[in-house]
């Protein structure tokens, strides 16, 4: 049985340690109260309110005590962080953390212990010291803790945290706390349910449903039930149904049971009669327009009196798909003139001829979702409905069903939609996306599908987080793409190897003097931070590859560093008559000093038949629309943007050809891709977003010729300056990384020395 670790979001330091553990070793529930003084474990029958010893007992039952003669030091640097107010004792302690870290992955060992807990932990309750690690002058020590505070289970704790301190913040009591649970939840009791319609394909704004369904489920040891609202033939296909469950499965959510609305139509059927019966409904052939204005005006149908005899014929042909009965509809009899329109009179039922893909033409008769949903809510045990809170004034509606039936209630917790900028989620503009052949499917990676954006090179570890801390919140705003991307960085980033790519039409040849007489090959970590990601081979010969914009910044007689190889001088460069570089000519110079140079340049050996590059395309796409938000009466089409898919023709290091399909790397120096297999025998590779506001603006400011020229040829070469973007970039090369082969061309242990 797992202990309970009790705190409050308001304690002060918070406990982020004795928090993290917790949550890593899963050998604690967390629960937030706020009339807490401070944390307090409940394990194997003792109680420990030291966070200290909470850290200790815990990462001693979850194997992660670390014992080293090291750990103790580090729980007292631990606790003094907290007490140093001096900003230069502040800095020196980073410092010092930071060379430590420098030829670490952990700080005790090989795997996280207690101490990388205990300190992380320190940190994390510093505002001045997580300002300074955000100035990239602590790699080390950033590497480590962001590796750290990315992990699932810590930002899981961290969006329960958040959630806890705004439901504290919020007036409505009634609305449970994402942290503190469900109201009235009773465990191993719960039963949620996701009830997606098979007519599309899942997008981002079902995940988060989907994610907080199955979160509470299993909070409360329940039960989730993945229901197919199927209740629309015109709209709806097997395929469909297909794929939504391999959707949910990419995400890792099962649901215990597999049901569909379909299932009980007789039971809607016969409960639709009982309401006509009580004289709650009543048949209504007044037409579409007409009856919408006659709601919002609150003027009553010429047939809402009409005798239950009158309204069951009419029924009756409605059910047997006759001429006369597809005039009609059936309304509930709750209000004609409620201050939510919600009430007035909606239509519960209506006819459709067209076969059903689960019923075929048993039915001609269909409930709406609004008198479906709450029925069958109650029929299949669902103790509480999650509903985002676009339908929070359908909310009465759907108790109010239930009321008139007389069955079973079930609660409501409503949170706000998911909305993203530049981003569609009507599954109707999406299908005519598809249909009109503007991207190639519904996996397409422009697309907001699950399958879009994991092509895209989105984790389900970035989306799980990514959901889970958005917590209670009821506000409907478009959000931008940058935390989400930025969060499946932090996730990618420590696993994913690294290789070059040079482009094809930029590539510059260089002849080293000093160079190797022939090719030699050195095997190289994929990850210097990273041993076990694994090794790849790197080939150094005389003549290599690097590209245009480098060699257009180079200046004469410039010293610069060749990454993973070491310094070079740059002797001579010939310049075209459009301002090309075509022929570099450089010095290695293994004795410089890496630190002192300004450029580290990516290269690749010049291929040869026994040492070829692979062919590879780098593919960047842009937003599908031009208008970050659409109002209702504006037509998609004048907003679709020209050009949305960017390809560029590349070389890559020959280590690519052991990916495999989905598998995500990083192009030093020009971003994180994900694999996407080959297109007439070269490899594709899509850019993945990594949450920074260039790779995420619109680039549909480009004039329409012009952005059809990016498709069709390179860019234009950048015309020579001092500064080259290609710099303005977050530190690459003080990683850590030993050579111990015996050979005079790499002499590059001092390169990588601090």
């Amino acid at each position: 049985m797992p202990g309970t670790l009790t705190v409050s979001s308001k304690h002060t330091p918070f406990p982020f340690a004795a928090v993290a553990v917790a949550a890593h070793t899963g050998k604690a529930d967390l629960v937030f109260d706020e009339t807490a003084t401070g944390p307090v474990l409940a394990l194997d029958g003792t109680t420990i309110t030291d966070e200290e010893e909470i850290v200790q007992a815990l990462a001693k039952e979850g194997g992660l005590s670390g014992d080293s003669a090291k750990t103790p030091s580090f729980f007292a640097l631990a606790k003094t962080l907290h007490t140093i107010t001096a900003f230069p004792d502040v800095v020196s302690a980073l410092d010092s953390l930071d060379d430590y870290l420098s030829f670490r992955t952990f700080l005790v060992g090989h795997t996280i212990t207690a101490a990388d807990w205990m300190l992380w932990g320190s940190l994390k309750g510093s505002i001045k010291i997580l300002g300074l690690l955000k100035n990239n002058q602590h790699p080390h020590l950033s590497r480590w803790f962001s590796h750290l505070d990315g992990l699932k289970e810590t930002q899981e704790a961290l969006a329960g945290l958040t959630a806890a301190k705004a439901s504290k913040a919020r007036s409505n009591k009634t609305a449970a706390g994402f942290a503190l649970g469900l109201q009235d939840a009773v465990d191993g009791q719960v039963v949620t349910r996701f009830p997606p319609e098979p007519s599309g394909y899942l997008h981002i704004g079902h995940t988060k449903a989907a994610i907080l369904n199955q979160y509470f489920a299993k909070m409360y040891n329940g039960k989730l039930i993945i229901r197919f609202d199927d209740t629309n033939p015109t709209k709806e296909r097997t395929e469909f149904e297909d794929t939504i469950l391999e959707d949910l499965r990419l995400l890792d959510i099962h649901g215990d049971v597999v049901t569909h609305t379909s299932d009980h139509f007789q039971t809607l059927y016969d409960l639709a009669v009982k309401l006509i019966k009580a004289g709650k409904a009543y048949a209504d052939d007044t037409v579409q327009q007409q009856m919408r204005d006659e709601r919002f005006a609150g003027i009553a149908s010429v047939h809402r009196n009409d005798s239950i005899e009158d309204n069951l014929k009419h029924f009756d042909e409605m059910k047997a798909g006759t001429e006369e009965g597809l005039r009609w509809c059936i309304r509930a009899k709750i209000s004609v003139d409620d201050p939510n329109k919600a009430l007035r009179d909606p239509v519960i039922y209506r006819c459709n001829l067209l076969p059903h893909h689960r019923t075929g033409d048993k039915w001609k008769v269909y409930p709406t979702y609004d008198f479906a949903c709450p029925i069958v809510d109650s029929i299949e045990g669902v103790t509480h409905a999650l509903r985002t809170n676009e339908y929070r004034d359908r909310n009465p509606q759907y108790q109010w069903m239930l009321d008139a039936l007389g069955i079973r209630k079930v609660g409501i917790w409503d949170f706000s939609r998911l909305n993203f900028i530049y981003t569609l989620l009507s599954k109707r503009k999406l299908h005519e996306f598809v249909n009109k052949g503007l991207v190639r499917g519904w996996d397409d990676p422009r697309f907001p599908t699950v399958r879009g954006i994991r092509r895209r090179g989105m984790t389900v570890e970035a989306l799980k987080q990514f959901m889970l801390s958005q917590g209670p919140s009821q506000a409907v705003v478009s959000l931008e793409w940058d935390s989400i991307w930025s969060l499946n960085k932090k996730i990618i980033d420590p696993i994913a190897p690294r290789h070059w790519a040079v482009l094809k039409s930029k590539a510059v040849p260089v002849t080293i003097k000093g160079g190797p007489a022939s090719p030699e090959i050195k095997t190289l970590p994929k990850h210097k931070k990273n041993p076990e990601i694994g090794e790849k081979k790197t080939v150094y010969t005389s003549s290599i590859l690097i590209e245009q914009e480098d060699a257009l910044s180079f200046e004469d007689q410039e010293e610069i560093t060749l990454m993973d190889w070491g310094n070079a001088i740059v002797r001579s460069k010939t310049v075209d008559a459009s301002g090309q570089v075509t022929v570099i000519e450089m010095d290695l110079n293994l004795e410089g000093d890496f630190r002192k140079t300004k450029k580290k340049i990516t290269w690749l050996a010049q291929p040869t038949a026994e040492n070829p590059l692979v062919p590879v395309t780098l593919i960047d796409y842009d937003y599908l629309i031009t208008k970050k938000k659409l109002e209702e009466d504006d037509n998609v089409a004048d907003y679709i943007t020209p050009v949305t898919e960017f390809r560029e023709d590349a070389l890559a290091d020959a280590n690519v050809n052991d990916l495999k399909e989905g598998d995500i790397i990083q192009f030093e120096r020009k971003g994180y891709f994900i694999y996407d297999g080959e297109a007439d025998g070269v490899k594709e590779f899509i850019l993945i977003p990594d949450g920074r506001a260039a790779s995420l603006a619109s680039k549909a400011g480009i004039a329409p010729a012009a952005a059809a020229a990016e498709v069709t040829k390179p860019p234009t070469a950048i015309a020579p300056s001092a500064t080259s973007k290609m710099y303005a970039m977050d530190k690459i090369y003080g990683d850590d990384l030993k050579h111990d082969v015996d050979t005079g061309m790499y002499k590059v242990a001092n390169i990588y020395d601090s």
